[in-house]
Parts: structure tokens; sequence; C-alpha cells
């Protein structure tokens, strides 16, 4: 069905008018939704992106060591996943502007220039019409005044004619008055029918030829303005399909990341992260008071070494290892130190000062606090330490000194690569320098070289260093795995070794793998006895809070303190509490009080706890 706006609504022009005025609002309405709805895309995308980089992991943090886990990589696939997602929402947003807001735009000023030039037209056409139909009134009031006079001139012509009393120069007057009219009014009807007949073609040309053709134009600009938002409907339709194939894949990777989660992995990390090498502790013997005897010699010894007067309720099995120890010296000195001495020899001075002494703790005091504790083996070292520890990593337990050993090594090893593929590139320039001299100095490299060369034999002394003590670590690892090795040895051990009434088993190895106790004769444990507190775990080593200098040369003599020489550099361990001394570490094996007033202290406020020796 064809219907032309021209013909069928010739006389709807304000009508018209104001239907093309709301489809250009129309567009402009469509414009501004599309527009909120690529700001909503913006906007959510920004939020995907925030919500994911939100639960990225730190750099440097202990986030980055739980990702080793495939739960939680997968977690970490999710997130790149998502973040893809967040990118196809931001080119849905980034389409929508491109191929409809800024087409529509633009297409909306065109369209508005397009129907005033339509409507400009009409109204001038219009505007002709109505002043050739007011000429033609004109003419027409003008034709009908002038008949009316011409009449009343030939009605005064008659009378005048038909009286006698008049002049026949009167008479005469009044005829050509007559005349005259008659000749105006002819005039005048001249006049209207010639404007009739202009009007009357005018105005079959401007219905029936004009304005058609003006409205056919507004009817096939209001066509194309549909077809324009069909057109972007359909657009903004594709904009959203185009995106689903990538969404779709992001949510298959979401989808592989949850199936790539093996809960028995996740399962053998924690055992490969966590695993300590020891052995559990063995049965706790009993200990029969009924029995009038005296105590064991081992018993007796370490309270004689301890100066203990009454008898502990502790057995006297070699070692117990979840008992704790205060492997550090006096906790609060005794007496105050001397003053500094005025001669550059205070070492000299009789005696020296007080020390210091050791506080003393009955063994089953220590066994109580252990069987009561919240299930935590304190045998067992802590498996992350505040400080860096000693180089071979030994306050590790063995699985994992075994890992730290073999992820230094590593590490040295791809230092190494780096530094000998860095040494070939430059003896390559060398050889170039060498062949074209014009190209650079062959001796400018040789620096360089040596260094480098200084570098690789020290990363090759360290990788044996770290490699020696790895044999060293798997080698017990082996034996402790060995159970026929194990099991051989104890009833070696057993064959050759007397054992008193209530002893722990002997041979029994503690969880380092390093001691094995041997109760053959009251000689060796006396012996023991003395080291009975460094057989314990060992308790994380104080960290360092600063360093000090000597002032004056030290003689510790006494129990708890440490010598130290004039101008020797040492480690603060612990501050002047007010009592007059200082703890400080020479090395590992080396602590103990010194006087503050011969000491210059340097202390660290950024000090994290970082173990280090001399």
């Amino acid at each position: 069905m064809s219907c032309r706006w021209g013909t069928e609504l010739w006389d709807q022009f304000d009508n018209l008018e104001k239907h093309t005025h709301w489809g250009i609002e129309f567009v402009e309405r469509y414009t501004k939704f599309v527009k909120e709805r690529s700001e909503i895309e913006i906007s959510y995308a920004k939020q995907i992106r925030n919500l994911s980089k939100k639960y990225q992991p730190k750099k440097n943090s202990r986030e980055e060591d739980e990702y080793k886990y495939t739960s939680c990589r997968a977690f970490l696939m999710t997130l790149n996943e998502l973040n893809d997602y967040a990118g196809q929402h931001e080119v849905i947003a980034e389409n929508l502007t491109t191929h409809i807001i800024c087409e529509l735009t633009r297409y909306i000023q065109e369209l508005k220039a397009e129907r005033k030039s339509h409507f400009h037209d009409g109204r001038r056409a219009q505007q002709h019409i109505e002043n050739s139909w007011k000429q033609l009134e004109s003419s027409k009031r003008r034709f009908e005044r002038d008949c009316k006079e011409a009449d009343r001139a030939q009605q005064y012509f008659d009378k005048i004619d038909a009286d006698i009393n008049v002049t026949k120069a009167d008479v005469e007057k009044a005829r050509q008055q007559a005349q005259l009219k008659h000749q105006v009014a002819e005039d005048s009807k001249n006049e209207y029918l010639t404007y009739l007949q202009k009007f009357n073609k005018e105005q079959n040309e401007h219905y029936y030829s004009l304005i058609p053709h003006i409205f056919q134009k507004i009817q096939e600009m209001e066509e194309k303005r549909i077809e324009k938002v069909g057109e972007s409907m359909k657009t903004y339709a594709e904009v959203n399909r185009k995106v689903l194939p990538i969404v779709s894949k992001c949510l298959d990777g979401m989808t592989n990341a949850a199936a790539s989660i093996e809960p028995t992995m996740v399962s053998s990390l924690v055992v490969e992260s966590f695993k300590s090498g020891f052995e559990p502790p063995g049965d706790v013997e009993v200990e029969d008071y009924s029995l009038s005897m005296r105590r064991t010699v081992s018993e007796s010894s370490y309270l004689n070494s301890r100066g203990e007067g009454k008898p502990s309720r502790s057995n006297s099995r070699g070692k117990l290892w979840p008992f704790k120890r205060n492997k550090a010296g006096p906790t609060s000195p005794r007496q105050p130190p001397p003053p500094p001495p005025t001669s550059p020899s205070p070492g000299a001075v009789p005696n020296g000062p007080q020390s210091p002494q050791q506080p003393k703790e009955p063994l089953s005091h220590r066994l109580n606090e252990f069987m009561t504790s919240k299930h935590k083996m304190q045998c067992l070292r802590s498996l992350t330490r505040g400080g860096s520890g000693p180089e071979d990593c030994s306050h590790l337990p063995p699985e994992q000194r075994r890992k730290k050993l073999q992820a230094k090594i590593n590490d040295i090893n791809k230092e190494l690569q780096k530094e000998v593929d860095q040494r070939d590139a430059l003896t390559k320039m060398k050889d170039v320098y060498v062949k074209n001299p014009h190209m650079g100095d062959p001796d400018s490299v040789d620096p360089r070289l040596e260094e480098i060369g200084q570098d690789i034999d020290k990363l090759e002394l360290d990788s044996r260093k770290y490699e020696a003590w790895l044999l060293e670590v798997e080698t017990r690892l082996a034996e402790k795995s060995d159970p026929h090795r194990r099991q051989s040895g104890l009833y070696d051990s057993n064959a050759t070794t007397p054992v008193n009434n209530n002893c722990a088993p002997v041979n029994r190895e503690s969880p380092d793998g390093s001691y094995t106790e041997d109760h053959s004769t009251e000689h060796h444990l006396k012996s023991r006895s003395t080291d009975f507190d460094d057989d314990f775990d060992d308790e994380d080593p104080l960290p360092t809070i600063g360093t000090c200098k000597s002032l004056y040369p030290f003689e510790g003599q006494n129990e708890g303190t440490i010598s130290m020489a004039e101008g020797e550099l040492l480690y603060v361990i612990e501050e002047d509490k007010g009592d007059g001394w200082t703890r400080v570490r020479r090395n590992e094996d080396e602590e103990g009080y010194v006087p503050t007033s011969y000491i210059k202290v340097f202390f660290d406020t950024n000090a994290k706890g970082a173990m280090t020796y001399i």
C-alpha cells in the first residue's frame, strides 16, 4: 500500500511540522539512552577491574607462596579471566559510542537542517498563495465597489434625464459621469478576472505540484529517519552479540580453572611445605618410685650439674626434645658492673665485674609445661623465622633445610648462567674489536671481563659450598628413611650397652639426626649433663637491634659474660635494662653480657630481627 503525503496530507502542514519535530526528539532520546548504557558499561568494567585487582596477590607478600596450590592458581586464573571479561564490556561501550552515539549525533544535526529547509520552502509557498489570494480578494472588492458606483451614477443620470427642470448641461454632465463609472467598473472587472485566473493557476500549482513535492521530501526524510533508528537498534544488538564469543571463552576459562583444582596435589604440597623431617618422640617410660633405690646416674649427674638440691620428677631419658631451653645467658645481673677504667687496659682489673647468674628451672616444671600446652610441639623448630639464620640453614628442620639449600643452589646457578652469558658476549665483542680496531679498543673490555671472572669464581665457590651442605642433609635423610639400617644400629647398640632400670632406650636420635646418646657409663652421663640444655630444642635466636664497639678490653671470666678486645665490633641483642649490663653476640655460639660503660652502642632503628654474624 503506497501513500503519498503530498496528496493525502495536502492540508496538514502544521501537523506534519509537529510530527517531524517529535521524530527528531525521539532520535535524540534514543541517543541519550545508548549514551547512558555506554556509561554503565564503562562503570561496570571499571568496578570489575578494581575487584580483580583487589584480590590479585600482592608482590613480595605471603600470598605469593599460597599460589603454589591449585585452588589458589585457579582463583588467580578466574581473576585474570574476569579482567578480560571487564575488557569486553569496555569494548561494548567503545563500539556503542563509535557506531551509534557519534553517528546519531551527526545525523540529528543533518536531519534538523534538512527539516528546516523543507518547511522553509513550504512556508514560502504557503505565503505566496496567501498573497495571491489577498490580491484576488482586493481586486474583487474593488470591482464590486466600482460596479456599485457605476449603478449609482446610472441611476442619477436617469433621474436627471427625466427631470424637465434640469438643464441640458447638467444632463450631459451626469451622462458623462455615468459612462466614466461604467468604464472604471469594466476595468475593475477585467483586473479581477486577471487576478482570478492567476490565482487559480497558482493554487493549482501549489496544491498539485509544489506542496506535494515538498511533502514528498519530508516523507522521505521521515522514512530515512525511521530507517536510521532501526539500523541503530540493530547495531546495538550486534555490538552486544560480537563480544559473546569472547565472554564465552572467559567463562570457559573460569570453568577450566575450576576443573584444574586437584585436592590430592594440594595435600602433597602441604606435606612438602611443612614437612620437618623429624621423627615423632618415643614413649615416656615409667618411673617406679615404690622401689627404694637412688636415682639413676644420668638424673643425679643432671641435678648435680644444675646445682639442684631436690630430686626432679623428670625421667632420665636421653633427650626430651619438646623441652624448651634458654640458650641465652643471664637474664638479669646480680651486681652492678664497675665504672669504666681510666687506664687504657681495664681488663687487668682483678676479678672484674660480677657476672649475671643463670636462673634455674626444675625439669619437672618443664615437663608439666609441655604436657599442658595446646598441642604445640616445641620440639619442632619454627618453620618461619624473623631472621635470616645461619648461612647453611642449620636452624631449619632437615626437610625444610634441604628445600632451602636446593632453592639457593638454583638461584646461584641462574646467576652463574647470566654471568657466563655476559662473559661470552663480551668475549665476542673483544674479538670484533681485535679484528676491527676502528670499532673500539679491545683493552677496554678487559676490566669488565676480569670482574665477571671474579664473580663467576665466587658463584662457583658458593655453589660447591651449598651442594656440600645439601649432600650432607640428603645423606642424613636417606639414613633416616632406611628402617633396616636404623633398626640394625639399634640392635647393635643394645647388644653392647647395659640398660639401667628406668633409663630410656639407648641410641636415641635427636630430631636433626645429628646426635646419639650413650648410657654405657656414668662418666659419659656426667659429661653430657652439662650440655643437657643444649640438647633441647633451640629457641629462636634473639634478633640484633644494633651494633657496638668496645672502648676497652674486657675478660669475661665468670658465667654469663663474654670477653672482648678493644675496638672489637659486636652485635647487640639486648639493650641495658638499667643494671649496667648489655647483652651482645659475636657469632652463633658466642654471646653474653658485657659492661655497658665499656662499649659504644649504635642502635638500628630499622632492625627487623635479621641475625648476622661477624
